[in-house]
């Protein structure tokens, strides 16, 4: 057998209570997957983005949907040892890729900005639009799992002062017939780095030329500060996550100040004596 028929087994059998049912779960509850689809998947060259890959080859192989995926690596400036690492893993996981090169890490990095990361992540998310026009494409799948959810969050409740989180599905604002979508989005990170230890898989981590070069970087950042936030209270209650998660599907609209929807407000004075 073949190394990556082994990661794919491992998928199916090993971590199939964890990942593989949970990728179903998450394309059939959110309808992330439709006939007739076709879905570029962006990948980083990290675990995530990889496993995610792997699990939609499974479900075009395996699955009853009749869609079309394209696998896609945008370099937004990667170093070449970078570069080598993600092109060493497609093959290893035989994963078809194009890699279609941009400028970005060197506009983040040169242009004055509070707020790099932000920038970067705004020009990643046209190029990626861009491409997925460019090939056909009316789905874009990204690896984000729970945790990012979870830590997404508690981010906008602590730092921006609202309750919102990270959909598994959304329309694009400005790429018409587009749409994003994340069939990790009920993958615990655990299991993910299960996975990859069980098969012996090295990934990117961060690869970020600012991080690597200023003060700003994972040790200090506020999504680390949540995932360590986060494991802490797993000790006090285990299910803490899961609670959290399923809170926001669980909205009381009768027990809340207030809400906001499509960019107007409402209080619950608005109906208090209604």
């Amino acid at each position: 057998m073949e190394k990556y028929q082994e990661i794919e087994r491992s998928i199916i059998k090993k971590y199939r209570k964890d990942i593989w049912t949970k990728v179903i779960k998450a394309i059939k509850d959110y309808e992330l997957i439709k006939d007739n689809d076709h879905i570029m998947a962006c990948i980083s060259g990290g675990k995530d983005s990889f496993l995610m890959a792997k699990c939609l080859q499974e479900l075009k192989k395996h699955g009853k949907i009749n869609f079309e995926v394209s696998f896609v690596v945008m370099n937004p400036g990667y170093n070449e040892e970078n570069l080598e690492l993600i092109k060493a893993n497609a093959k290893i996981l035989n994963v078809p890729i194009e890699i279609f090169n941009t400028d970005i890490f060197d506009v983040a990095y040169n242009v004055p900005s509070k707020s790099p990361c932000y920038l970067c992540a705004r020009m990643r998310r046209g190029h990626l639009y861009n491409k997925a026009q460019e090939l056909g494409c009316n789905k874009i799948a990204l690896g984000h799992h729970f945790d990012d959810v979870i830590e997404t969050t508690l981010l906008s409740m602590f730092y921006g002062s609202e309750v919102k989180t990270m959909m598994p599905k959304l329309h694009s604002d400005n790429f018409k017939g587009l749409e994003l979508i994340r069939p990790l989005y009920l993958v615990k990170e655990a299991s993910i780095i299960s996975w990859a230890n069980y098969n012996e898989l090295k990934f990117l981590n961060c690869a970020c030329r600012f991080t690597e070069k200023s003060a700003i970087n994972e040790s200090n950042s506020k999504r680390l500060e949540m995932k360590i936030l986060i494991n802490n209270l797993r000790k006090m209650n285990p299910d803490i996550d899961y609670n959290i998660f399923k809170a926001l599907d669980n909205i009381n609209l009768n027990c809340i100040l207030g809400y906001k929807k499509d960019g107007n407000y409402t209080s619950f004075l608005d109906n208090y004596d209604k």
